[in-house]
């Protein structure tokens, strides 16, 4: 993901408050040690979670309180048409257990 310049503080704060509603979906969709990072030279953001299967994170899209967070947001980031954040799937090149 990446923010629009100038929007560091902005993307800081909204998230130090978010919403409990949210918080709570993502705890029922099993998601875990969620962390977000910023390159503040890029601007690119880093997310890293943990959930059971992917399936519930693409179940989250679908749902009305995301697609809210993704309309509060999408002043400050690049977005898709559908007002969701882009974001680039990495490949694993290193894994130690």
């Amino acid at each position: 993901m990446k923010l629009l310049p100038g929007n560091e503080a902005v993307y800081q704060q909204r998230h130090d408050a978010i919403w409990p509603v949210l918080k709570d979906l993502l705890k029922a969709a099993g998601i875990k040690n969620y962390s977000i990072f910023l390159d503040s030279e890029t601007l690119v953001l880093f997310a890293y979670l943990e959930a059971p299967d992917e399936k519930f994170i693409d179940e989250l899209s679908l749902q009305p309180v995301m697609k809210k967070w993704w309309q509060f947001m999408k002043d400050i980031m690049e977005t898709n048409a559908d007002g969701s954040p882009v974001s680039i799937p990495l490949k694993e090149v290193f894994y130690l257990s």
